[in-house]
């Protein structure tokens, strides 16, 4: 046997293991670039739609728990919506400790338009999860003036004048039973921009927004800060007691939606967007971990699995090019160097969607690698009976009772 035969036998081996494994990762962008629904555009914003003959009513329920910091950038905009139709607010005041009901009132009492009503539903029974108690109780308190939809929408949540009269003449014009948009949210700080963007990228990746309301479809899935609803399909579909236990309340509801019949449609905004900051990685990491681990089901399987996918899709494309380089391996470094670049391609339309720097599309895989330690950080915190949590509750599974901290 020649000398060193051996060793390089095993480097050989080494270089084809590493050459299939890009190869491989090459060929799952090619599939995520042409079959998955197109997640990457982002063009799918508000559907054709038409101004009804007579607009609905409408009730718009908004959680609050703690919210005062951003309530003068957004209660207002919901107030002063420009709707023909009649509409009031329902802000529910979940135990705040910080005035944040008395200063909806006060904002209300300053700015004037549409009605606002400010109430507390007391603490969540077991099985439920705060913020859909919240909604509970304001949905039942939006029953009594019988509107024909809700607007469900968060506290951080700023609407434009015209953003319900879209939301329901969409609803209206294409027969949907629930108008959900993606809020924009807030990207100033540097982890705002090399996260957030990424954040509804990932989302999108997950839950294709053509997928969604395409008639007969399975996607299905909602954003929680913007979720225009039937009000007849929130009794047929008994939302939100059918999915009170959900840390991530906005996909449950749109598959409880679509499981008794009702059309779903998602997109991306136009006149929604958050007023609410995340300006340090620690900020944007608690927002992520709090329900990434619920996202998988709790499913240790699954945890691996979405490891081992972000590894093969955002990390091996990278690593292949330095490997290849560095070792002389061409074919290598030219595959991962075309992973690599499929990958920063299709980030590059949500990265203009939200104005930001061309350049950071080449940093994907390190956001990649950040949302990968994430969702290892959410199994790590449930098994430590943390759980996920939603504004010092937290709920480690879905009977538990909240615990207060």
């Amino acid at each position: 046997m020649p000398p060193h035969g051996p060793r390089r036998v095993g480097q050989t081996a080494a270089v084809n293991a590493y050459l299939w494994i890009t190869v491989v990762s090459l060929a799952a962008w090619a599939w995520l670039l042409l079959g998955q629904g197109f997640f990457w555009r982002t063009d799918v914003r508000l559907p054709q739609r038409r101004e009804p003959e007579a607009w609905p009513s409408v009730c718009v329920v908004v959680p609050a728990r703690d919210e005062a910091a951003v309530l003068p950038d957004s209660l207002p905009s919901l107030l002063a919506q420009d709707y023909p139709g009649r509409a009031e607010v329902f802000l529910v005041d979940d135990g705040s400790t910080d005035g944040t009901g008395e200063l909806a009132r006060e904002l209300s009492r300053q700015h004037g338009g549409l009605p606002l009503t400010v109430d507390s539903p007391g603490e969540p029974p077991a099985g439920w999860t705060g913020k859909l108690w919240a909604v509970r109780y304001g949905i039942g308190l939006a029953r009594a003036r019988g509107p024909e939809y809700l607007l469900l929408t968060d506290a951080d949540i700023a609407h434009a004048p015209d953003s319900l009269r879209e939301l329901v003449a969409a609803a209206e014009a294409g027969g949907f039973d629930v108008v959900s948009q993606m809020a924009r949210l807030r990207v100033a700080s540097l982890w705002e921009r090399l996260v957030v963007p990424a954040f509804v990228y990932f989302f999108a990746q997950l839950y294709p927004f053509r997928w969604i309301g395409r008639k007969g479809a399975r996607t299905a899935a909602a954003a929680g800060g913007c979720v225009l609803l039937r009000a007849g399909m929130a009794e047929k579909a008994r939302i939100p007691d059918a999915i009170r236990h959900a840390v991530i309340d906005d996909v449950a509801l749109a598959r409880a939606v679509k499981g008794v019949g009702g059309r779903v449609w998602l997109g991306l905004a136009d006149r929604v967007d958050s007023v609410r900051p995340y300006p340090g990685l620690g900020d944007l990491w608690r927002m992520v971990s709090r329900s990434a681990y619920a996202q998988l089901r709790h499913n240790p399987l699954l945890l691996l699995g979405t490891v081992a996918g972000l590894a093969l899709v955002y990390l091996v494309p990278p690593a292949a090019v330095v490997v290849g380089a560095a070792g002389g391996d061409a074919a290598t470094a030219l595959a991962g160097a075309a992973a690599w670049a499929v990958m920063a391609g299709t980030y590059l339309p949500m990265l203009r969607y939200y104005g930001q720097p061309l350049w950071l599309a080449p940093l994907l895989p390190f956001t990649a690698f950040l949302y990968l330690l994430m969702t290892v950080d959410s199994a790590v915190q449930h098994y430590r009976g943390r759980g996920a949590a939603w504004k010092g509750r937290t709920y480690s599974r879905p009977d538990a009772v909240p615990d207060e901290g």
